[in-house]
C-alpha cells in the first residue's frame, strides 16, 4: 500500500521583480508504507521543498499529492493542520524544541494538542525515550541543559510519540557529530522495522543514505536516479 503517491508535482517561487525560482519540475513519486527512504541532493537541487510539500508543509503549484490515502489539495488550512497533527510527525535540522519547556514536556506536547490524557502522556513519553535510551534524568532538562544529540532525541521521541503513520526529516543529522548521527539513524531504522512506521529523510548525509532501504536523487527540481539499496 502507498502512503504517499505524488504525481507531476511542480512548485514554483515567485519573486517581486525577480525571475520565478522552479524548484519542483515534474516530479512523481509513489512511497510505500513501511519504507525507509533517503530523498538526497545538493543544496538548492528542492529535496527539502519535496519533504515540505509531502508534510503539507507547502502547496505546490501543480501536480497532484495524496499522503495516507487523503488527497491534499482537498483540505482548507485547518483541515491541513489537522492532519498533520494525527498522521504526520516531524524531525527538524535545529531540533525546534520549545525553549520554555523540559525534556518531557516538549515530547508530549503533540499529545497535548491531541487531547491525550496526562497519565497515557506520561506513559508514551517514558516508553518512547526508553527506546530512544533518553535517561531519567533528562525528562525535567530544557533544551540549554541537554546536548546537541540528546535534543535530536527528544525531537525525535516527540515526533514517534503520537503513532503517526510516516515521519519526515530533514537533515536529522546535520547538527550532530558522527558518532552520535550515526547512533540516532540506527535508532530509527530499528524503530521502522519493530512498529513499521514510514520515514523519509532530506539529506545529503552519507550515513543517511547508505542506511536508506531506497535511495532518491534529486538535482535541479527534478527526480535523477530511484533505486533500492
Amino acid at each position: 500500500m502507498n502512503i504517499v503517491e505524488i504525481e507531476n508535482i511542480v512548485k514554483i517561487y515567485e519573486a517581486k521583480k525577480k525571475v520565478p525560482v522552479q524548484a519542483l519540475n515534474d516530479v512523481s513519486l509513489k512511497i510505500e508504507a513501511g519504507e525507509f527512504t533517503a530523498i538526497a541532493g545538493p543544496s538548492g537541487s528542492g529535496k527539502t521543498t519535496l519533504l515540505n510539500i509531502i508534510g503539507c508543509l507547502d502547496k505546490p503549484t501543480s501536480g497532484k499529492i495524496i499522503v495516507n490515502s487523503q488527497n491534499m489539495a482537498s483540505l482548507n488550512r485547518n483541515e491541513l493542520a489537522e492532519f498533520r497533527l494525527n498522521h504526520l510527525g516531524f524531525i527538524f535540522q535545529a531540533y525546534n524544541l520549545i525553549p520554555v519547556l523540559t525534556a518531557e514536556e516538549n515530547a508530549e506536547f503533540m499529545l497535548l494538542l491531541q487531547n491525550v490524557g496526562a497519565g497515557e502522556r506520561h506513559r508514551r513519553v517514558k516508553e518512547e525515550f526508553a527506546e530512544l535510551g533518553i535517561e531519567d534524568e533528562l525528562l525535567k532538562r530544557r533544551p540549554n541543559e541537554l546536548s546537541g544529540g540528546q535534543q535530536q532525541r527528544v525531537a525525535v521521541a516527540r515526533a514517534l510519540v503520537s503513532h503517526p503513520k510516516l515521519i519526515l526529516a530533514d537533515e536529522p543529522t546535520a547538527n550532530l557529530d558522527s558518532k552520535t548521527g550515526s547512533k540516532l539513524l540506527d535508532k530509527m531504522k530499528e524503530m521502522n522495522e519493530k512498529k513499521n512506521v514510514t520515514f523519509i529523510f532530506s539529506t545529503h548525509d552519507p550515513m543517511v543514505m547508505e542506511r536508506a532501504r531506497r535511495l532518491i536523487i534529486i538535482r535541479d527540481g527534478k527526480v535523477v536516479e530511484d533505486r533500492k539499496n
